[in-house]
């Protein structure tokens, strides 16, 4: 497959701060790709960075081959995470806008998207609520039908429904050909939208892969007692666990490999009951992000 959205060792530094630092992501053609992090991870400062919005302080990015150029946003859209809309003018104001900048607008797809948002084309953006404005800045995106989407928190605002068919909206863009880069702190609708994920975590990427192979190699060990819960050191600080927690008289070991032989070990100490269970993107989220911190949890 092409690769499509193409980030080599990129940095960029405020000062002493770096936001980013080192990161190289291939997003391919035909691909959705959520970016996962803490607030502060870095995630919009990426975008602003591909976009041409902030220079980088290193770095290379090519979108679709290419260096970014004024001809690249003729099949690229981006919403961002704040408004960028002009409050003064209409829906249909905006609508024209982009009917006159944009060779591939269609006027048809925008309108199905205004009816399906039940947004009111003669009303001014500064009179619509927060996900109102995300609604109409992903219509102006997805009306001109592009290769490329950038979507920085593309749901924000939105109600349940509408969350859904945003989802909805970047799975059918990918099926017909366009490459999504996306972040979101709703994992729910990454893992539902995604085939792949990439997580920052203080500007650096921590974990860079497909969903599905994500689920097939993460797993849970989780082990009940009957009695006071004996120290497990061994099992906690062994390379093969991402994060120990112990909650009362349950103990969980998030482990990225050989979680059969994590599990004999746990039997060893004489639990009620040893079990293996799947991980969702939630808990694969969290142990990327905490990983350096305290390898054993406490909970009351």
């Amino acid at each position: 497959m092409n690769t499509i959205i193409s980030i080599g060792d990129l940095s960029k530094r405020y000062g002493d701060f770096a936001a980013v630092s080192n990161l190289t992501l291939d997003v391919t053609e035909g691909s959705i790709c959520g970016l996962l992090g803490p607030n502060g991870a870095g995630k919009t400062t990426t975008f602003k960075c591909l976009l041409g919005f902030t220079r980088p302080t290193s770095g290379r990015i090519l979108l679709d081959g290419k260096p970014l150029e004024p001809a690249t946003f003729e099949r690229l859209s981006y919403v961002p995470e704040r408004s960028s809309l002009y409050g003064w003018m209409t829906i249909d104001q905006h609508l024209e806008l982009h009917r006159r900048s944009f060779e591939h607008y269609d006027d048809a797809r925008a309108r199905d998207l205004l009816s399906t948002f039940d947004l009111d084309p003669r009303k001014r953006v500064q009179r619509l609520s927060k996900g109102q404005q995300t609604a109409v800045s992903l219509v102006l995106a997805f009306s001109t039908r592009p290769k490329i989407l950038i979507l920085d928190e593309p749901a924000s605002g939105l109600d349940p429904i509408f969350q859904r068919f945003v989802i909805d909206l970047m799975i059918d863009a990918s099926a017909n050909g366009a490459t999504v880069l996306f972040s979101s702190h709703q994992i729910t609708q990454v893992e539902r939208a995604a085939d792949r994920v990439a997580i920052l975590k203080k500007g650096r990427l921590v974990l860079d892969a497909e969903v599905d192979a994500l689920k097939s190699d993460e797993k849970v060990v989780e082990a009940v007692f009957d009695h006071t819960v004996p120290g497990l050191d061994v099992i906690a600080n062994d390379v093969r666990v991402r994060r120990f927690e112990r909650s009362g008289r349950i103990v969980r070991a998030y482990v990225h490999t050989d979680a059969g032989e994590i599990m004999r070990r746990l039997v060893e100490f004489g639990p009620r009951s040893v079990n293996i269970l799947d991980l969702n993107l939630e808990d694969i989220f969290l142990n990327a992000v905490e990983a350096g911190r305290a390898t054993t949890t406490e909970k009351p």
